[in-house]
C-alpha cells in the first residue's frame, strides 16, 4: 500500500537524470547514451523504460509540471486570502527558476511547433497552472474576501501577465532589474484582484 513499483521509481530516476543532463549540456545535445553515462548504467536500461528520446521528453514535461506544482505549496494555517497572497508572491518570484531551468523549459517548449503531442502536453501543463490559481480565487470568493465575476477569466489574465513577464525576463541579465520588473507585474495582478500588495 502506498509503495510505488520499481518500474515507476526507475522511470522517475531516468527522467531526473535526463533533466540534469539537459540542464548541463542542453536538450539538443542530450542523448540516451549521455543519460546512461550520467546514471552509470547501460543505455539498454533506459530504452527498456522509454522507447526513444521523444517519449523521454513527454515524461520530462510531466516532471516540469510536478516541479511547478510546488509554487502552490502553502502553509496549512491561514485564511484563503492569505493563501492566495502567498501563491501570488510565489508566482511572481524567482522560485520558478529554482524549480526548473529556463533553458530546459524553453528547449522543450520550442518542440511544440513540430510535435502535436508535445504541444498538447504543454497546453495541459499551462491549463493545470491556471486551474490551480482559479481554485484559490474560488476559495477566496467563498470565504468572502474577494469579489470576482469570473475567476476563470481572472486566472487566465494573471497567467497571461505572468507568462509574458517570464518570457521577457529571460532576456534580462541584471538581477535587480528582473526583481523590479517582476514587482511591477505582480502589482498588476494585485490591481486586477483589487487587493493591496
Amino acid at each position: 500500500m502506498g509503495r510505488k513499483n520499481i518500474k515507476d521509481l526507475r522511470r522517475q530516476e531516468i527522467v531526473k537524470a535526463f533533466y540534469k543532463t539537459a540542464k548541463a549540456e542542453g536538450l539538443q545535445n542530450t542523448s540516451i547514451a549521455k543519460i546512461a553515462e550520467a546514471m552509470d548504467v547501460n543505455p539498454s536500461l533506459i530504452l527498456h523504460n522509454f522507447k526513444n528520446k521523444d517519449e523521454l521528453v513527454l515524461a520530462l514535461i510531466d516532471y516540469i509540471l510536478s516541479r511547478y506544482q510546488k509554487i502552490y505549496t502553502i502553509r496549512k494555517e491561514g485564511s484563503a486570502i492569505d493563501h492566495l497572497r502567498e501563491v501570488l508572491n510565489n508566482l511572481f518570484s524567482r522560485k520558478w527558476n529554482a524549480l526548473i531551468s529556463d533553458d530546459v523549459y524553453y528547449s522543450c517548449y520550442s518542440l511544440i511547433f513540430r510535435n502535436n503531442v508535445i504541444r498538447s502536453k504543454y497546453k495541459d501543463l499551462h491549463d493545470s497552472l491556471r486551474v490551480w490559481l482559479e481554485s484559490h480565487l474560488v476559495e477566496c470568493i467563498e470565504e468572502g474576501s474577494l469579489q470576482l465575476e469570473n475567476p476563470k477569466r481572472t486566472a487566465n489574465l494573471i497567467y497571461t501577465i505572468l507568462e509574458g513577464a517570464y518570457y521577457y525576463l529571460c532576456m534580462e541579465k541584471n538581477a535587480a532589474k528582473k526583481d523590479e520588473i517582476m514587482g511591477q507585474y505582480k502589482q498588476h495582478a494585485y490591481d486586477i484582484l483589487k487587493l493591496e500588495a
